[in-house]
C-alpha cells in the first residue's frame, strides 16, 4: 500500500510521512540546451526525504541527461538544484556526491580487475582520515581505518548476500551481481540520494523481484530517497511513490501510479496517437 502523496508550499508533493521535513531534492525549472537544442526543459520535481520516486519515458526523452545534470556531469543551462534545500550551483561531480548524491549507470562501471570488496572501499576515500606516510609506511592509524572500512564494506556487502563473494574479482561476477555491487559501491559514499540508472536492465523476473526488495530494504535502512530510471513498468509501477514521465525534454505527467496508468498523454508518449477511422 503506497503512502499517500500531500502537496507542499514548493508546489510538489511528498509522500505524507516526509511532510514537515526538508525535501531532499528540488528541481526548480531546471534545462540544458545543446547547441540550440533544449534536451531538458522546465523540469520541476521534489522528492521527499524517504521517498521512492520514477523517472520513466520513451527512449531519448531525457532521463539520463536529467541525472546528468543533477549529478553534475553536466552543469544546467538555467534553472536551480537544491539538494536538502542548498543550492548545488557551482557544484562539480565530486563536490555533489559528497553532498549527498550518488548513482549507477545505464552500463555498468566496476573495476573490473578489483575485488568486489575493494570495490566498494573505493567509495569510501573521502572518510578515510590517515595520512600519505601512514599509508606508505602501513603505520598504525592505516590499518585502524583499515579495518573500519573492510567492516563497513563485508555490512553493506550483507544487504545483498554478497559478503562471501568479497574476495572475487568483479569481472568474474554474473551480470546480476555486478549490478548489485554497483549498487553496494554507490552506498558506501553514504548518500541521501540514491540514483539509479535502469537497475533492471538485463535481470530476468527472479532477480527483478529481487531488486524491488532490495530498493525497499534501502530505503527502509538507511532512512534515505531513491530516484530511478526504468523501463520495466512492473517494477516502477510496484515500487514508486510518485512518477514522473518525460517527453521530448519536458515533463508531461506527475503523479501515483495510478495516475500515470491513467494518463492519456503518457499512454500517447508510449503507444502513439491512435489514428482516426
Amino acid at each position: 500500500m503506497f503512502p499517500k502523496l500531500v502537496p507542499i508550499p514548493s508546489s510538489g508533493m511528498v509522500p505524507d510521512r516526509d511532510v514537515g521535513k526538508t525535501p531532499i531534492l528540488e528541481c526548480i525549472n531546471l534545462g540544458i540546451t545543446f547547441g540550440g537544442l533544449k534536451a531538458v526543459e522546465n523540469f520541476n520535481l521534489t522528492i521527499g526525504r524517504t521517498e521512492i520516486a520514477g523517472l520513466i519515458g520513451p527512449n531519448g526523452a531525457g532521463k539520463t541527461t536529467v541525472f546528468n545534470l543533477l549529478t553534475k556531469v553536466y552543469q544546467p543551462t538555467k534553472g536551480t538544484i537544491l539538494l536538502d534545500g542548498k543550492d548545488t550551483h557551482g557544484m562539480d561531480t565530486a563536490h555533489v556526491n559528497r553532498a549527498g548524491i550518488a548513482r549507477t549507470f545505464q552500463n555498468i562501471r566496476l573495476f573490473q580487475k578489483l575485488s568486489v570488496e575493494d570495490n566498494v572501499k573505493t567509495a569510501m576515500d573521502t572518510q578515510l582520515t590517515y595520512n600519505m606516510w601512514e599509508g606508505i609506511f602501513r603505520l598504525p592509524g592505516y590499518w585502524k581505518e583499515e579495518k573500519v572500512a573492510h567492516e563497513r564494506a563485508l555490512e553493506l556487502l550483507s544487504l545483498f548476500h554478497m559478503e562471501d563473494m568479497a574476495r572475487v574479482k568483479a569481472g568474474s561476477l554474473p551480470y546480476g551481481a555486478q549490478r548489485r555491487l554497483e549498487i553496494v559501491r554507490a552506498l558506501a559514499t553514504n548518500p541521501s540520494l540514491l540514483l539509479l540508472d535502469e537497475p533492471a536492465a538485463g535481470m530476468n523476473p527472479s532477480e527483478t523481484a529481487e531488486l524491488m526488495e532490495n530498493i525497499r530494504k534501502i530505503r527502509d535502512t538507511f532512512q534515505i530517497a531513491v530516484l530511478l530510471i526504468e523501463h520495466d513498468m512492473n517494477l516502477v509501477m510496484n515500487i514508486c511513490e510518485g512518477i514522473c514521465v518525460l517527453n521530448f525534454g519536458r515533463i508531461i505527467a506527475k503523479g501515483t501510479p495510478e495516475d500515470i496508468q491513467a494518463n492519456p498523454a503518457v499512454i500517447e508518449a508510449y503507444l502513439g496517437k491512435k489514428k482516426e477511422a
